[in-house]
């Protein structure tokens, strides 16, 4: 009869000696709680402002890429399309977005921020890199720009992943 080993028996850990010795958390998991924090605290600053944080994430994505399908936004923000479908009506119905019909498909609206969406993110602004300097408040210019390299190719290799998978 074959026998399938525990992971602590895999690792080595089969007689208890290593079993005393905690292991550091995965990568994955610290960065899950950095999001979950950040996600906490920026929902914090931006109800004043009547926004959430998945809202200003899309008002910035527009800001950075300009005009955008729903489909697109809800890629580059990290939603389901129908969870920005919905966003797109409330983010138009405020007047921070307007959406207008592609010039290559007259059959996709693309989003665009308004005057107001640009004055209400630059509101936001002081709040966020507040936020953003408390976050790296403790680390040298080296170890931040080390930190944002880090997440960059972290992003890169697994949506290299991603894209593998999808194919």
């Amino acid at each position: 009869m074959t026998r399938v080993s525990s992971r602590a028996e895999r690792s080595g850990a089969a007689d208890g000696a290593d079993a005393a010795i905690p292991r550091p958390p995965l990568t994955l998991y610290l960065v899950k709680r950095l999001e979950l924090v950040i996600r906490a605290l920026l929902d914090d600053v931006l109800r004043p402002l009547g926004l959430t944080t998945l809202q200003y994430t899309a008002l910035t994505v527009l800001q950075n890429r300009g005009a955008l399908s729903s489909a697109q936004l809800a890629r580059r923000s990290f939603l389901r399309p129908q969870t920005m479908h919905e966003m797109v009506l409330t983010l138009e119905k405020r007047g921070l977005i307007t959406r207008g019909p592609d010039v290559h498909n007259k059959r996709v609206l693309l989003a665009s921020l308004t005057e107001a969406g640009s004055e209400l993110l630059a509101e936001c602004a002081p709040a966020v890199l507040k936020l953003e300097d408390e976050l790296l408040a403790d680390l040298s210019p080296g170890q931040r720009e080390t930190f944002r390299e880090g997440l960059e190719h972290g992003i890169t290799a697994l949506a290299a992943v991603s894209e593998v998978r999808r194919a």
